[in-house]
């Protein structure tokens, strides 16, 4: 039990020590390689939107729109998710490269507009 605690720790450190660097670089290359309408299809296939939203916003599943966290940490977090009800996926249930795609179209999803442009909220 320990050994898997601290697995898990290590996994989350290392995570986040990497996203500075990785989100400014996987915002340009991994859009432009990926297929974000094939990502948006697999979201619904794959059945992520009943935990996440349709959009990525989240709900009982964490909020990974918009601006997700960098590529390769998201495929680290769904190959190995930290203590949390969502299940792992290997590669043979959803390939990396279906995972790219699935990030590209959480990077495409527009950021909501601020509450003062929302007229009915500024009465």
């Amino acid at each position: 039990m320990r050994v898997k605690t601290l697995f898990v720790a290590m996994l989350a450190v290392a995570v986040m020590a990497a996203l500075p660097a990785a989100r400014a670089q996987n915002a340009a290359g991994a859009a432009a390689s990926s297929n974000i309408e094939n990502g948006k299809r697999l979201w619904v296939k794959d059945n992520c939107y009943s935990c996440h939203g349709y959009d990525g916003h989240g709900g009982a599943g964490a909020k990974l729109a918009p601006k997700p966290i960098a590529t390769a940490a998201f495929i680290a977090f769904v190959r190995h998710p930290s203590a949390s009800s969502m299940p792992t996926f290997s590669a043979k249930v959803i390939p990396d490269a279906d995972l790219r795609d699935m990030w590209a179209y959480l990077n495409s999803i527009p950021a909501p507009p601020a509450v003062k442009d929302i007229p009915l909220l500024n009465p």
